[in-house]
């Protein structure tokens, strides 16, 4: 990747473009298989980048490369949202007792909703390239994990926003057709990819100058 804009042309670059990202999306419409399958497929598409085969990765089940990211995200999307659910909870518990600090409890909960999805956000960019190459261990070093993010914090904004870009790109399917979001999330998969190429590179070969 050149420029993390990039990202967003690459796949289209790629040979057979249009047949992988259908079947991946094909394969995405099968519940939490599809899900583990189409990060397995990231990982592999980040393979080839960071091999300097700007190609999208073959489509089909990666579920052994998959399950790590899955399961990462799993884990810190219950730490960070835990706090937040139990203050919902007694937020809504206390409102249907008549109980006027219900109102307050649940302010709070939505705050650190809130703060938690940024923080998240915010993450992801390093979890994605620890996890592609040192697997779960590497994603569940927070420590390792933090510092990668805040190396170079706006290289990482960056990188956050433009895969959260990604994210509402592969949601454009529903105003098309409900099944069409496979698709077009399959497509914003890949550009995760190209977006998490860049990052790395950046990380590696830092410049004042670089494209963006």
């Amino acid at each position: 990747m050149n420029s993390v804009g990039d990202a967003f042309g690459f796949p289209f670059r790629s040979p057979n473009w249009l047949g992988t990202v259908v079947v991946q999306g094909l394969i995405l419409i099968i519940p939490i298989i599809g899900q583990i399958a189409i990060l397995g497929w990231l990982l592999t598409t980040i393979d080839n980048l960071r091999a300097g085969r700007q190609e999208l990765a073959p489509a089909g089940f990666y579920l052994g490369r998959g399950i790590a990211l899955f399961g990462a995200q799993l884990v810190y999307g219950i730490v960070l949202f835990l706090i937040p659910g139990i203050l919902q909870v007694i937020g809504s518990t206390l409102l249907g007792q008549n109980n006027g600090v219900g109102g307050a409890v649940l302010a709070l909960a939505v705050v650190l909703e809130l703060a938690a999805s940024l923080l998240l956000v915010f993450l992801w960019p390093a979890l994605i390239l620890r996890t592609s190459e040192l697997g779960f261990g590497g994603a569940m070093d927070v420590s390792a994990v933090w510092q990668q993010s805040t190396a170079n914090v706006g290289q990482t904004v960056v990188a956050a926003l433009l895969i959260y870009v990604a994210g509402l790109i592969g949601s454009l399917g529903l105003i098309l057709c409900f099944v069409g979001v496979f698709f077009t999330t399959a497509y914003a998969y890949a550009v995760m990819a190209g977006i998490v190429s860049w990052y790395e590179r950046m990380q590696r070969f830092p410049s004042p100058s670089a494209a963006v």
